[in-house]
């Protein structure tokens, strides 16, 4: 499960999910407000329960598979009804969720089963709509493809799976021996970052469904979703952050504390752990969260999580979601192996997320950015909207022990005190107010007044 705190109030389950061919209907059940249900194609769905209902008294498409019709395998009419939904739910700027159990294109229908796919597969990519894909049982082929192209996806207890080709074949063409759950379970793909949300059951992905709707508009370019205002949880947002920046801390510790009531539905919550994304809501309204995590590998950045980062702040772009974006990083990962994955390129990818990214957004540099990453985490010159610093934050082209290695070196090679040097470069070089005073650092703020900052900014762009 990937929620940091309670989620919304649930529903009773109005079935029980025993069946697969009850399955399929009781999942939609479970989503959609009571009786505001209403199918489209019954007669030709070919295995897929497709319709329009109401989440939350909004309107969203569904579309839920039933593994027992031939296995789960699509066929040209089920691609049709698949794509029929995503097409009306795109004229009706309405979210879609599809519920995913299937072998993958059917067999006996040969090429026409392969072009449902790639029917699906435009009608995903084109589509303006947020689209969750839920995974509750194996997906191979074209059902794995397929989740990939659209919002979030999300996979429902250990039986859930998704690989381009299943274990048997992969015996037989490379004698590889591997089960089904260790080449594609949620365990594996929690870690690749194909899975952004993980659920234990049926009922509990439709209450993560509903709160992951609650950030979303109906479509691209549409008004954002809003709720009553709670307050943030009490005591100081800093509070869990050492002044040593050599000693680590959870920054979502700090990122509960901007929060409305502490909630945060964090993504990919264990790919690439020293990047934390996820979305809230400030004053009632909804903001993604990017950070770094200096719980895990120090808040480097390396590839993965430039990787991770980019995907969160294309997203929030797309949707116009405001982002809040928690800085505190030494640099980027030094090591041949960032090279040979592609760091360059990935860390590029991040960059020019934010260097077009148009959303409203704030940059809260905690503890320290330095180098590189001090640039990736958008800082002022890459396109920021408004950068905040905390009063004892240091920003500067490297930490101070490293700095005086180079610009000191003469004077340590003399028999030089290192600690010394590197203190009266801190002092001199890296001090938040330094930046602030040559204009890189709009506002230095008190932990403490963070939030209604950050507030005030995303009011007044509203």
């Amino acid at each position: 499960m990937s929620t940091e705190a309670a989620a919304p109030p649930t529903r009773t389950a109005v079935a029980v999910i025993d069946e697969p061919p009850v399955a399929a209907q009781a999942r939609i059940d479970l989503l959609c407000d009571p009786g505001s249900f209403h199918p489209i194609r019954s007669q030709a769905g070919d295995g897929v329960i497709c319709g329009a209902g109401r989440v939350g008294g909004r309107p969203v498409y569904v579309w839920s598979q039933n593994v027992k019709h031939k296995g789960g395998s699509l066929g040209q009419m089920g691609g049709a009804s698949v794509v029929a939904t995503i097409e009306a739910a795109d004229k009706a700027r309405a979210p879609v969720v599809g519920f995913l159990h299937s072998g993958g294109a059917r067999l006996q229908e040969g090429i026409g089963a392969l072009g449902a796919y790639a029917g699906i597969f435009r009608a995903t990519s084109r589509a303006s709509v947020p689209q969750i894909s839920v995974i509750c049982g194996p997906c191979a082929g074209g059902a794995a493809y397929s989740p990939s192209l659209g919002t979030l996806v999300m996979m429902v207890g250990e039986g859930s799976q998704m690989f381009l080709t299943g274990p048997r074949v992969i015996a037989k063409v490379t004698r590889e021996v591997i089960s089904a759950e260790d080449l594609g379970g949620a365990r594996v793909h929690r870690k690749t970052g194909v899975s952004h949300i993980e659920a234990d059951d049926d009922a509990q992905a439709a209450d993560l469904i509903r709160q992951a709707l609650s950030y979303f508009p109906g479509a691209i370019g549409g008004p954002l979703p809003s709720r009553e205002p709670v307050e943030a949880p009490a005591g100081d947002p800093s509070a869990a952050v050492p002044s040593n920046q050599r000693k680590v801390y959870d920054v979502r510790d700090v990122a509960r504390h901007l929060l409305d009531g502490g909630e945060f539905l964090e993504l990919s919550k264990r790919y690439a752990k020293n990047m934390v994304i996820g979305f809230g809501h400030i004053e009632g309204h909804p903001v993604g969260v990017i950070a770094n995590q200096p719980r895990y590998l120090g808040g480097v950045l390396d590839a993965a999580a430039s990787d991770k980062g980019a995907w969160f702040v294309n997203m929030c772009d797309r949707y116009a979601i405001p982002l809040v974006v928690l800085s505190d990083t030494p640099g980027y990962r030094p090591g041949v192996r960032q090279e040979r994955e592609a760091v360059l390129r990935r860390g590029a990818a991040l960059l020019c997320a934010f260097a077009v990214a148009e959303m409203p957004r704030v940059t809260v540099t905690l503890r320290q950015a330095y180098g590189g990453a001090y640039i990736v985490m958008n800082c002022r010159n890459l396109g920021h909207e408004l950068c905040l610093a905390w009063p004892n934050a240091r920003i500067g082209v490297m930490g101070a022990p490293q700095a005086v290695e180079i610009v000191k070196r003469r004077d340590l090679e003399a028999g030089a005190d290192p600690a010394e040097l590197a203190a009266a470069y801190e002092e001199e070089h890296l001090p938040v107010a330094i930046a602030a005073r040559a204009g890189f650092i709009d506002e230095i703020v008190t932990p403490a007044n963070t939030r209604d900052r950050i507030a005030a900014h995303f009011e007044a762009r509203r």
